[in-house]
């Protein structure tokens, strides 16, 4: 089952791609964004459950599309954290004024971002590697935003910022918040610290893929949308994530 939502997910991935490149998408298909964000949600969940025990994935999960949906509810009523905005009706079912698909794009998220940090981190002695991964986790999650926060804005208008900012009209608040929130679902991960039960690398190499294939749909679109600042910047640190997460692997297993 968990193979064939993947695969799911990467038909959904090629679909989307097509269609909101050459705006082919119509007015009576847009819940198929809600489709894709929970079905990649689902996908970062799975990832989690396959590596760690079911307990950890399952609760884990729960946890961040709960806490991220709610966190984002306090956002849009009182500015909290992110800064002044609204979501649009452009991005599904809502909840509390906040669409519930939210918290499977924070599930997504994290789980690309725990892969990439993981990779990084992996050998490191016990605090060390707490303080990168944490550092790590948090600024991958950053990274993402950096180019999904400008096409939901500008092109897509999937939300709406109702305070200036230097990039795009996003105010720095909203970035900062990204990283404080992924901070402590990546906390909440360390404390619990649940031991790796596969040693298969399928899920993870996915989840890495995954990673790539998210910000190369928005950079896609941010190029559509003429945001040449975001594909430059978020191309140039993927690219160096990438470079760091490999390195850190090929030396991890060549000394055990």
């Amino acid at each position: 089952m968990a193979d064939k939502i993947y695969k799911f997910f990467i038909f959904w991935y090629i679909c989307g791609v097509i269609l909101l490149t050459f705006n082919l998408l119509p007015p009576w298909l847009e819940w198929a964004n809600s489709v894709f964000l929970i079905a990649a949600g689902v996908v970062g969940g799975i990832y989690f459950i396959k590596i760690y025990h079911w307990v950890f994935g399952l609760f884990y999960s729960l946890f961040i599309i709960i806490v991220s949906i709610y966190v984002e509810h306090l956002g849009v009523e009182t500015d909290f954290l992110f800064g002044a905005y609204s979501y649009t009706d452009n991005f599904g079912l809502k909840i509390f004024d906040t669409p519930i698909t939210i918290g499977f794009a924070w599930l997504l998220i994290m789980g690309c971002s725990h892969e990439i940090a993981r990779g990084i981190t992996d050998g490191m002695k016990k605090w060390k590697r707490f303080v990168v991964f944490l550092l790590s986790g948090s600024l991958l999650a950053v990274t993402m935003d950096l180019i999904l926060d400008p096409v939901s804005f500008k092109v897509k208008e999937y939300w709406i910022w109702e305070e200036p900012g230097l990039y795009y009209d996003i105010p720095f608040s909203n970035f900062t918040g990204w990283f404080i929130l992924a901070a402590v679902f990546h906390l909440v991960y360390l404390i619990w610290s649940p031991k790796r039960q596969n040693t298969s690398d399928l899920w993870p190499k996915r989840m890495a893929l995954v990673f790539g294939l998210i910000i190369l749909m928005f950079i896609i679109l941010a190029l559509t949308g003429g945001l040449w600042l975001a594909v430059g910047l978020v191309t140039v640190l993927t690219i160096l994530w990438y470079a760091i997460y490999f390195w850190r692997r090929s030396g991890y297993a060549a000394s055990k």
